[in-house]
């Protein structure tokens, strides 16, 4: 299966990381260039990012933007991709994971990440795989397989309510969703969280810009109302989901893998953007 390896040019150690730990799994990869909030398009004053529930920060626009030109991607291959943001580390599983889940019919979704929150799932494993039904997630968009249904399903979630890349996955409107258990991926800040060695250090891009407030006065009477108005919303379909399947689902925390590949970091040279 092919890897969409999500990478700000700039962000030349996490590139390395990244061909490393796939050239060591044997996946073949493609490097799809990270939207900055310069390079945003529409520009971050487009009506269509003011749509969640909550102002968004430039860099989480950015982000979704990134994760939209890997969608875009996926549907032009016409067939699943494991896509990965560029601090993602995977377990030395994933390929057999992959392997298995690759040929699977009516999924749109895997997550591989654990992030050290609990998640709404299937009590009992699905047979086909280790994996569960996801039915609500909170958090995490760095390592994930999605197939072509699935990417269109969020194309249309992103242009009608564009919000945080992990959020408009969550909650996209039909979304056939499933949890690999264990987790075969986290991210790098959260290492020292699982005893996982980390190969480099860490900072949010995302978080590098300040939240906007709600309550700004750059944002009107009427904007504040809708931005609540939505999380209410959100809210009640989150409990709608849990409510739906009472017996079936469970909250629980989703541990990460055992077989963490030890990468030795060399110097090579980046490939190419995608176009």
């Amino acid at each position: 299966m092919l890897a969409l390896i999500i990478n700000l040019a700039a962000a030349a150690d996490r590139l390395a990381l990244q061909m490393a730990q796939l050239k060591q799994l044997a996946l073949p990869f493609e490097r799809i260039e990270a939207v900055t909030p310069a390079t945003l398009s529409p520009p971050a004053d487009d009506p269509m990012w003011h749509r969640w529930q909550r102002p968004l920060r430039a860099t989480e626009m950015a982000l979704l933007a990134s994760h939209v030109r890997a969608w875009q991607r996926v549907m032009r291959l016409a067939r699943p991709a494991l896509v990965l943001e560029d601090d993602a580390l995977l377990a030395a599983s994933v390929p057999a994971f992959l392997e298995t889940v690759a040929a699977l019919a009516g999924i749109d979704h895997i997550t591989l990440e654990t992030r050290g929150r609990k998640k709404l799932v299937a009590r009992d494993r699905d047979p086909r795989a280790a994996m569960r039904r996801l039915w609500q997630d909170r958090t995490g968009s760095a390592a994930y397989v999605v197939w072509p249904s699935g990417a269109a399903k969020l194309l249309r979630a992103a242009n009608a309510h564009a919000g945080p890349s992990d959020a408009v996955i969550s909650s996209a409107g039909g979304l056939v969703s499933y949890q690999a258990d264990p987790a075969l991926a986290i991210q790098l800040d959260q290492c020292a969280a699982y005893g996982v060695k980390q190969l480099l250090a860490t900072a949010s891009s995302v978080d590098a810009v300040p939240k906007p407030q709600a309550v700004s006065e750059a944002y009107s009477i009427h904007a504040r109302v809708a931005f609540r108005a939505r999380r209410v919303a959100a809210q009640v379909r989150m409990g709608w989901r849990q409510a739906r399947h009472p017996f079936a689902v469970e909250r629980r925390p989703i541990q990460p893998a055992a077989d963490w590949p030890d990468l030795r970091l060399l110097p090579v040279s980046a490939p190419a953007a995608l176009p």
